[in-house]
């Protein structure tokens, strides 16, 4: 930290603690925990990770208690967040959207976008290594925020993280009804007629059996991404080596490298550029998401400052790199006549792939282990969603919040928080039943709203938050971090603008329209008017649940004589 900035702090008469002291308080002010911004940020916890010994000692910085169990590993992190991006079954969902824009959309548009997604995980990172707790996004968002706004940018942060991540269980679990029931077609050599209530009847009873099975097996959710981990680079593996060998024994070889690196094909009648970001950009950006996942189990992460960042990052580069091979593979082996894939008869153009070269027997089964990957992928977006809610209901920022928060004190696990989050999805999933077009709106919701979510914090990080933003042990230092954090606001903001238009340009109607530009800034809106009117009175921000002795309790006298005797530098 350099010397150049500095902050002032508001000081209450507090009594000092030493090793071997008896602790005696004279004042309950809040201000023995926090400093005060010079850019604008006002009053807010000091929070420092790196100089904190433990999670409970951070974790008490931030201003709470531990109630969660930390059971999960560094890898097992990760492997939440790989779990949800769910590789081969979330390219099979959005396969024909890539497609149609030839294969130039498929493999160049997934490469350039993953470059701007990592710089975008980069960016969380550092915020998670920072300030590392379930509610995150929310939370930094009003840490950074400027005084007299804080409690509503950062109520309409946590209702748009909640609904977004919601809407990830839904678009997940929208994705395994559609293998399933692709799969009876294959098996009924598509005499099976797939309708939208269908679709949902299966997509409900998933999110039914997740909300079971995440309840059920709480005590084995870090042991479940160990699972999903071996799972789905599994399936990848046998994808990588059977799909090639079953396309050179059945089709007789494999399309060159001009059809694979420079085919194009814009099926729409938008103009080339902007059909290469429909279609290049959204594949990997609904696949390559929800990594803030990571940060909603640090409450839960062992060495969370560093274990979360590295769960973020990892995630994300491995998913780029291997999911621009599995592309590679599939349009290496598909049909040259990209519109015999992308309008299949079959619900997923990946079916049609898989039936072209291998066959209906192996179709069924690679079907049916994406649609059990699928399954994981869902479990543990139920896992991140009822964390993310758990942690906001402890803030008092959701509806029934005095119920949601509640944590079984035998177990440490949030039922009530998972049982809502299950019900929200399958509101949310009512959308399957008006058409094709609404269930996509799932996908952007999801997308649009964390996007924002993720954006906000940090934007508000570089400007307001400035001088009270203390890196934890991941930071890429004070000339290439600030670089970096812009060029992904700016990506993040592009996409977000993206997600909004819908599939072609003209005779948009109620069957073509995309229903995100109504949902997510409506939600957004909304969720400002219920804070003004109705919330306003119950949120204020994230609040504490630790007493002042508490507090110095889990800290030590070092962090309480920093708060109150020295100036904080900032970077």
């Amino acid at each position: 930290m350099s010397s150049s900035k500095k902050e002032t702090i508001s000081i209450s008469p507090v009594a000092s603690i030493r090793n071997g002291e008896s602790i005696q308080m004279y004042s309950s002010s809040p201000n023995i925990r926090t400093v005060r911004s010079a850019t604008g940020a006002g009053e807010v916890n000091y929070i420092n990770a790196i100089t904190s010994s433990t999670d409970n000692q951070l974790l008490a910085e931030i201003g709470y208690k531990q109630e969660l169990k930390r059971q999960f590993s560094t890898l097992q992190v990760f492997g939440i967040s790989f779990s949800i991006m769910g590789l081969l079954p979330s390219i099979a969902s959005v396969l024909n959207g890539g497609l149609s824009g030839g294969t130039v959309s498929l493999v160049w548009g997934w490469f350039i976008a993953g470059i701007f997604i990592l710089l975008v995980g980069i960016t969380m990172a550092e915020n998670a290594s920072s300030i590392p707790t379930a509610g995150g996004l929310y939370y930094w968002t009003y840490h950074y925020a400027p005084v007299g706004y804080k409690a509503a940018i950062s109520y309409v942060i946590g209702i748009g993280n909640s609904l977004a991540l919601a809407a990830s269980v839904c678009s997940i679990d929208y994705g395994f009804a559609e293998e399933v029931l692709a799969a009876v077609v294959v098996s009924k050599d598509g005499d099976f007629n797939v309708t939208n209530g269908k679709l949902y009847g299966v997509f409900a009873g998933a999110v039914i059996v997740n909300i079971f099975f995440t309840c059920v097996a709480s005590g084995w959710l870090a042991k479940l991404q160990t699972l999903s981990i071996v799972s789905n680079c599994f399936i990848i593996v046998l994808f990588i080596i059977v799909l090639p060998i079953g396309t050179k024994i059945n089709r007789g070889g494999f399309n060159d490298g001009s059809f694979i690196f420079g085919e194009w094909e814009n099926m729409s009648d938008w103009n080339n550029g902007w059909q290469f970001c429909l279609a290049g950009f959204m594949p990997i950006v609904w696949t390559v998401s929800s990594f803030d996942s990571c940060v909603h189990q640090s409450e839960e992460a062992k060495d969370a400052a560093k274990a979360v960042p590295i769960g973020i990052i990892g995630s994300i580069s491995i998913c780029w790199v291997l999911g621009w091979v599995i592309n590679i593979v599939i349009v290496a082996c598909c049909d040259p006549n990209l519109n015999n894939v992308v309008n299949t008869s079959y619900p997923l153009g990946m079916a049609q792939v898989l039936y072209d070269s291998l066959g209906k027997r192996w179709t069924i089964a690679f079907l049916a282990m994406m649609a059990f990957c699928q399954f994981l992928m869902g479990a543990s977006m139920l896992t991140a969603v009822s964390r993310q809610v758990w942690a906001f209901a402890r803030d008092n920022g959701m509806p029934f919040s005095n119920y949601i928060k509640k944590v079984d004190k035998k177990l440490s696990v949030p039922y009530n928080a998972v049982a809502f989050s299950g019900a929200l999805s399958l509101v949310l999933g009512l959308l399957c039943l008006i058409n094709e077009i609404a269930a996509d709106a799932l996908f952007s919701l999801s997308i649009a709203g964390n996007y924002l979510a993720w954006c906000a914090p940090t934007f508000l990080r570089l400007t307001w938050g400035r001088d009270v933003f203390r890196p934890g042990p991941f930071y890429l230092g004070d000339i290439l971090s600030p670089v970096l954090n812009w060029i992904s606001i700016v990506f993040q903001l592009f996409i977000i603008v993206l997600t909004m238009f819908p599939a072609t340009q003209h005779g948009i109607d109620a069957t073509t329209m995309n229903y995100s530009c109504v949902i997510g800034p409506g939600t957004w809106v909304l969720s400002l008017i219920y804070y003004l009117v109705y919330k306003k009175k119950d949120y204020h921000g994230p609040v504490s649940n630790l007493t002042d002795e508490e507090f110095a309790e889990e800290v030590g006298s070092d962090v309480i004589d920093e708060i109150l005797s020295h100036p904080v530098k900032s970077i």
